[in-house]
């Protein structure tokens, strides 16, 4: 049997794990929480109209009664004057004010705590939304910084290859000999692109864009053109959002598209499509030549606009 320090354990990493999930899940509890406090104060305030009418009709009745003593001078047989009639004409006015006060205040405080718990969900995320671009950008500089001592020691030519992942790769292709007409297989060392592209800023332009076409010359022709339209967007606008310029290629939209881009006073200060042609290898074994769009985007520009 477990002993009780090792019960405690448990029992503390269990609450542990649970506190957690809650701080981790908090602006979903929160909006939820809100959202019902919302609706069940609007029930209650419906429910509390419904008996307005009999407070205000007593009310009135008072009022009148007030007002014919101030006419005739008395009530119920006593004396009752101009004077006495403002006054109690001043507490009845009160005592309805409490009265409707405390008809609505239940619907009036869950929907107070209701809207506070909509702002405080929201305040939670826009702290971590400050946190992760914080995080980004110095992810972002040291990723940066690397490529320039990777540069600087190894060449471009270096961080080419690492950056985009092109390898040697040996390819068996055949080959018409010009003299004999007869083909014959070659074995031929390509560098090859690693084709499951893994970044959040460089694409390939392939079948997976309408306007992509096997003409080699039209796809650079299409893209020359389209990068000439997005530095016209930036200068327009002033900021331009990677998934902007993607859905403008008719390219899949990524995570970081959403935050990343271009403004018009940035490091660079204009869309470059650093179009790269590499080889890529198909699916039956083979390559083909391929275009690599490695935009130049600046990083997280929400904090910018």
């Amino acid at each position: 049997m477990k002993n009780k320090t090792e019960i405690m354990k448990s029992v503390n990493g269990v609450a542990s794990k649970t506190v957690m999930k809650l701080k981790k899940h908090s602006p979903e509890i929160l909006v939820v929480a809100g959202i019902a406090g919302t609706v069940v104060s609007a029930v209650l305030a419906c429910k509390a109209t419904t008996k307005v009418a009999e407070i205000l009709d007593e009310t009135k009745d008072t009022l009148d009664t007030i007002h014919d003593g101030m006419e005739t001078g008395a009530i119920n047989g006593q004396e009752y004057t101009t004077e006495d009639g403002k006054k109690d004409t001043v507490v009845v006015y009160a005592q309805t004010g409490m009265k409707l006060a405390k008809l609505y205040g239940p619907a009036i405080i869950l929907g107070t705590l209701s809207i506070t718990s909509i702002l405080a969900s929201n305040n939670i995320l826009r702290k971590r939304n400050v946190a992760l671009g914080a995080a980004y950008a110095a992810i972002d500089k040291s990723f940066k910084e690397y490529r320039g001592r990777v540069i600087e020691r190894f060449g471009e030519q270096v961080d080419t290859e690492l950056k985009y992942g092109i390898k040697a790769k040996k390819f068996e292709e055949i080959e018409v000999d010009p003299e004999t007409g007869k083909e014959k297989k070659v074995k031929k060392t390509v560098m090859v692109a690693d084709p499951n592209l893994q970044s959040d800023y460089a694409v390939y332009f392939d079948s997976k864009s309408r306007n992509y076409e096997t003409n080699p010359d039209y796809n650079r022709m299409f893209l020359k053109a389209q990068q000439a339209f997005a530095n016209d967007k930036l200068q327009t606008r002033g900021h331009l959002f990677l998934n902007e310029v993607l859905d403008d290629l008719d390219l899949p939209r990524t995570p970081a598209g959403q935050i990343v881009g271009w403004t018009k006073d940035g490091p660079d200060g204009y869309v470059n499509f650093r179009i790269v042609e590499v080889e890529r290898e198909t699916e039956d074994g083979r390559h083909e030549p391929a275009l690599l769009l490695d935009f130049n985007v600046e990083g997280n520009i929400w904090e910018k606009m």
